[in-house]
C-alpha cells in the first residue's frame, strides 16, 4: 500500500504544515512588534539611567558630607583640639588618645570609609584609618591640602586617586574629600579634615548609566578636567567627547547627542559640581534587537521539532489498534491469554481482532482448567500437610502439663507452664488479622513477666498504669513483647540493684495516645541514643522496598514460627539481642542485626496508623531508658481521616 494512503502517511504532513504556517505568521508579526518597541524604548532608556545614576551619585555625597558634618559639629573634638595646641607632654597623649578615639567612632559608622585624618594648623595629624588604625604625625603641605586650606568651609571634592594621600600601607583607589574646621566661638580656622572612601562605592554607582558592556562613564569637574572614568578595559578606546560638550547644564537637565558611532548622554551632579556623560557604542544599543532576533529564531527552531514531534504523536495515535493488536499477539507468545483487544477501526481490522479475540479466550479458558484441576490436588496435598501439626495439639499437652503439676502443687512451675501456654496460644492466633487489642497486649505482658519473675526472683518489679478508656483501642498485635523483653534482659538485667519497669498511658497533642515502656536500667549515652534513633527513622520502609526486613532469615526456637513469620520477626533472642540495642544501647551485637525487634514494631505501627505515629527512644546513661509508641486515640480510621 502507498504510505500516503495510510493514516500516519496523511495526517502527519497535514498536521505540520499547519503548525508550520502558523508558527511563521506569529513570528513575523511578533518581530516587527518587538522592534518598534526597542527603537521607541532605547532613547529614553541611556536618558533614564543617566538621570537616575546621577541622583544615586548625589545621594552618595550627600552621605559623605554628612560624616564632615558630623566632625565639623562634634564640640568635643573641636575642643580637644583647641586643648591640644597649648597642652604638655603628658596631657598630650591623653589628648590625643581621647582626639583619636572620637575619629575612630566616627569611622566605623561607614563600612566603605578607608580613612579620616584631621590636620592642625599647627601641621599636627591625628588619624585613624583601615590599616594603621589611630596615630599622630607631624605633616607638612602638600597641592590637596593647600586647596583645602584655601577653601571657606564648603565641601571640597579631591576626586579618586590611585593610593591613599596620608597612609602610606594602604595600596588601593580612594575618593578623597575634605573641608575645614572651625572653632564654634571665634569660627576660626583650626585645621581641615580628609576622609577618603574605598573608590569601588563610586564606581560601583557609576555602572548604572552603562548601557551595555562596551559603555563607559566619565565625570568631569567644573573646569572640564576628566576626574574618573569607569568601563574602559585593555583593548578599548576610550570614548572621545568633545571638551567644550555639553556645556552648562541645570540641575535635573539631561542632554543627549548621537553620532555615527556612539550615543552620549550628560546630566548635571549637583552636590559636587560635576558633569556625568554617559557614552555607549550604537552596536551596543542595537545588542537588544540582536538577542531578539536570536531568540526568534532559536524558538522558531525548537517550535519547528516541536511541531514535527507533535505531528508525528497525533498521527500514530490514530494508527494505534494496529500497534495493540501487534502488542496482544506478543503477550500471547509470552504466555499471557488474559488481554483483550478493544479496538473500534475500519472493517476489516475489526474482524481480524474479533477472531484474534475468540481465539484467546478459547485458548485461556483451557488453560485455566487445567491450573484449576492442578491447585486442587495441591490444596489437598497443603491440608494433608498441615493436619500433620495442629498447633491445638500443643496447646492441650502444656494444658495438660499444668494440670499434672498443679496435682502435685508445684504452683510456681504450673504458672510458668500456663503463661507459656498463654503466650503460645495468643502469638500462632493470627486468624482475626494482626491488629489486637491493648488489653490483650497488656494481658500479654502479665503472662511473659510471670515467667520473668520466676528466673529473676526480685529483682525486677513491674508496674502497669494504663488508664482503663484506652483498653479497647487497636494496635498492631505483638507490640509489648519485644520492647519489654529489651527492657528487662538489657536494661535492667545488668543492674547490680532491684529494678523497676513501668508501663503506663498517657494522652499527647493531636488526639493520640502513647504506651510508655521505661525502665531505671543502664540507660545509654547521647551518641548511641541518636544513632539509634536515626536507624528507627532510616529503617522504617514500607513492604516491597529494600531495607532491613528483606535480609534477615528468622529462627524461632521460643516462639511458634507460623506466627513469626506472619509478623516479620527473629525469635524471642534475636529480638532482645538487636532490639535491646535500641532499649539500653549495648555494644557487641553485629551491625546487621541490631534493633530488628523494634524496627518492626515501629515499621506495623506505621503502616497501620501512618507515618506519624511510631516509636521514639528517650534514655540517660546511668537512669533508665524508655520506649514510646504512639497510636491514634480513636483508632486507625479517624487516624487517618
Amino acid at each position: 500500500m502507498n504510505k500516503f494512503q495510510s493514516i500516519h502517511g496523511r495526517l502527519f504532513p497535514m498536521f505540520l504544515l499547519s503548525m508550520l504556517g502558523l508558527l511563521l505568521v506569529v513570528t513575523v508579526v511578533y518581530y516587527q512588534r518587538a522592534t518598534e518597541q526597542i527603537r521607541d524604548r532605547v532613547g529614553s532608556i541611556s536618558e533614564k539611567n543617566i538621570s537616575q545614576t546621577v541622583n544615586l551619585f548625589d545621594l552618595l555625597l550627600r552621605g559623605y558630607d554628612s560624616v564632615t558634618k558630623s566632625l565639623n559639629s562634634n564640640y568635643e573634638l573641636i575642643r580637644l583640639l583647641k586643648q591640644y595646641a597649648g597642652s604638655e607632654s603628658v596631657e598630650a597623649v591623653q589628648l590625643e588618645k581621647r582626639i583619636t578615639d572620637i575619629i575612630g567612632a566616627i569611622f566605623y559608622s561607614r563600612s566603605d570609609t578607608v580613612g579620616i585624618h584631621i590636620v592642625t594648623n599647627y601641621d599636627k595629624v591625628f588619624s585613624f584609618d583601615r590599616t594603621n588604625g589611630a596615630s599622630v604625625r607631624q605633616y607638612s603641605e602638600t597641592s590637596w591640602f593647600t586647596e583645602l586650606k584655601g577653601s571657606t568651609g564648603e565641601m571640597k571634592w579631591l576626586g579618586v586617586f590611585p593610593e591613599s594621600l596620608m597612609s602610606a600601607g594602604i595600596q588601593r583607589p580612594v575618593f578623597a574629600f575634605g573641608r575645614q574646621l572651625y572653632e564654634f566661638d571665634t569660627l576660626k580656622s583650626i585645621g581641615i579634615v580628609l576622609i577618603e572612601t574605598d573608590a569601588d562605592a563610586i564606581e560601583t554607582a557609576l555602572t548604572n548609566a552603562s548601557l551595555g558592556p562596551g559603555s563607559q562613564v566619565i565625570i568631569r569637574g567644573a573646569g572640564g578636567e576628566e576626574i574618573i572614568r569607569t568601563g574602559a578595559s585593555e583593548g578599548v578606546e576610550p570614548a572621545v567627547v568633545p571638551a567644550d560638550w555639553p556645556g552648562t547644564l541645570r540641575q535635573g537637565e539631561v542632554v543627549v547627542r548621537d553620532s555615527d558611532d556612539v550615543t552620549s548622554t550628560a546630566a548635571r551632579i549637583g552636590m559636587a559640581d560635576w558633569t556625568m556623560i554617559g557614552v555607549t557604542p550604537n552596536n551596543e544599543l542595537r545588542l537588544e534587537l540582536k538577542e531578539t532576533q536570536q531568540f526568534l529564531i532559536t524558538l522558531a527552531l525548537i517550535l519547528i521539532v516541536a511541531a514535527t514531534l507533535l505531528a508525528t504523536f497525533v498521527s500514530r495515535s490514530f494508527s494505534l489498534p494496529f500497534k495493540r493488536l501487534i502488542q496482544q499477539m506478543k503477550m500471547v507468545e509470552l504466555g499471557n491469554f488474559k488481554g483483550e483487544v478493544q479496538v473500534r477501526s475500519y472493517y476489516e481490522i475489526n474482524v481480524l481482532v474479533g477472531s484474534f479475540n475468540r481465539m484467546v479466550q478459547q485458548m485461556d479458558e483451557l488453560i485455566e482448567r487445567i491450573k484449576l484441576a492442578s491447585i486442587s490436588e495441591k490444596n489437598a496435598q497443603l491440608q494433608a500437610l498441615q493436619s500433620q501439626v495442629n498447633p491445638h495439639f500443643l496447646f492441650n499437652t502444656l494444658d495438660m502439663i499444668y494440670w499434672m503439676l498443679d496435682e502435685r502443687e508445684n504452683d510456681r512451675l504450673g504458672r510458668v507452664i500456663l503463661a507459656l501456654s498463654r503466650i503460645f496460644r495468643y502469638s500462632s492466633d493470627w486468624e482475626e488479622a494482626s491488629k489486637a487489642k491493648l488489653r490483650l497486649e497488656l494481658e500479654q505482658f502479665r503472662h511473659y513477666f510471670t515467667i520473668i519473675e520466676t528466673r529473676l526472683g526480685d529483682r525486677v518489679t513491674t508496674s502497669i498504669e494504663v488508664e482503663e478508656k484506652w483498653l479497647d483501642i487497636e494496635v498492631p498485635k505483638m507490640i509489648l513483647q519485644p520492647i519489654v523483653e529489651n527492657a528487662v534482659k538489657y536494661g535492667l538485667e545488668p543492674l547490680n540493684r532491684p529494678g523497676l519497669l513501668r508501663v503506663y498511658s498517657r494522652e499527647s497533642h493531636g488526639g493520640r495516645v502513647e504506651i510508655v515502656v521505661e525502665d531505671d536500667g543502664v540507660g545509654m549515652d547521647e551518641e548511641t541514643l541518636a544513632r539509634l534513633s536515626d536507624m528507627l527513622e532510616e529503617h522504617s520502609v514500607m513492604p516491597g522496598q529494600s531495607g532491613w526486613g528483606s535480609s534477615h532469615k528468622p529462627t524461632l526456637p521460643n516462639r511458634a514460627s507460623d506466627a513469626s513469620k506472619a509478623i516479620g520477626i527473629e525469635d524471642s533472642r534475636s529480638i532482645g539481642d538487636a532490639g535491646s540495642m535500641l532499649a539500653s544501647g549495648g555494644v557487641g551485637q553485629s551491625q546487621e542485626r541490631r534493633g530488628i525487634g523494634l524496627l518492626n514494631v515501629h515499621r506495623r505501627i506505621r503502616l497501620m496508623f501512618g507515618e506519624t505515629y511510631g516509636l521514639r527512644i528517650e534514655s540517660v546513661k546511668g537512669q533508665g531508658t524508655a520506649v514510646i509508641a504512639s497510636f491514634p486515640a480513636q483508632g486507625r480510621e479517624e487516624a487517618k481521616g
